[in-house]
């Protein structure tokens, strides 16, 4: 199989990179590396193609996607940062009790 053909995956891990590419698309990322970054995640997820002979597959572990938009959920840099200094005030209180 030539390298970066794509026959070994399933239907659905074809639509999964698809729409994945999409997604970094509209964010703003050019094509190639879309395409590059959707397919990286697809095999962390599922372990590469799994279209093969008869026989289970492995389960997905969706750890790759679900981190998406994380840094944004979170806050501003203002508000992680106070977070942050509260955080270490509360610390520091506890050690020196």
């Amino acid at each position: 199989m030539p390298r970066g053909d794509k026959d070994a995956y399933t239907d659905k891990q074809k639509r999964k990179a698809e729409h994945i590419e999409e997604s970094y698309e509209e964010r703003g990322v050019p094509k190639k590396t879309a395409e590059a970054r959707a397919w990286a995640t697809v095999n962390k997820e599922s372990g590469g193609g799994n279209k093969s002979g008869s026989g289970c597959g492995k389960p997905d572990n969706h750890s790759a996607s679900s981190r998406g938009g994380r840094a944004n959920a979170s806050g501003s840099a203002e508000q992680r940062s106070a977070a942050a200094r509260k955080g270490w005030v509360t610390r520091r209180k506890k050690q020196s009790a």
